[in-house]
């Protein structure tokens, strides 16, 4: 039930294999943000499902600075708890039991697709 596609696929330096990269049109916090590490995690997932190979990490790559980030059983096993967590939100939903929101960003709620029909939106 995951689908997505990376921004670029690489090969790497180590063994060729093939490493997702996700670009993105910030500058770089000083750490990657949770989000994008798990997207890229995501990407890592669907990379060895679709090849075979499991890459040993993905890079997501800033205006002004690129991250490494391993992709461990560790940041597998996150990627999928928030899977499982995503999918009991839904079936909640479809129970009428609608997600709380996550944030206190009105421009977050702008730019999300369900503003209009949200109960939530800021």
């Amino acid at each position: 039930g995951l689908v997505g596609k990376p921004d670029y696929l690489v090969r790497g330096e180590e063994n060729g294999a093939l490493i997702p990269v996700e670009l993105k049109s910030s500058n770089a916090p000083r750490q990657p943000w949770d989000s994008h590490t798990i997207q890229l995690a995501a990407y890592c997932c669907l990379v060895e499902k679709n090849y075979g190979v499991r890459p040993q990490y993905g890079l997501i790559q800033y205006q002004d600075r690129s991250f490494k980030i391993p992709y461990t059983q560790a940041l597998e096993s996150e990627l999928i708890d928030l899977i499982g967590q995503m999918r009991q939100c839904e079936h909640d939903c479809r129970a009428s039991v609608p997600p709380a929101r996550s944030h206190n960003s009105p421009a977050r709620c702008r730019g999300c697709g369900f503003n209009r029909v949200c109960d939530q939106r800021l």
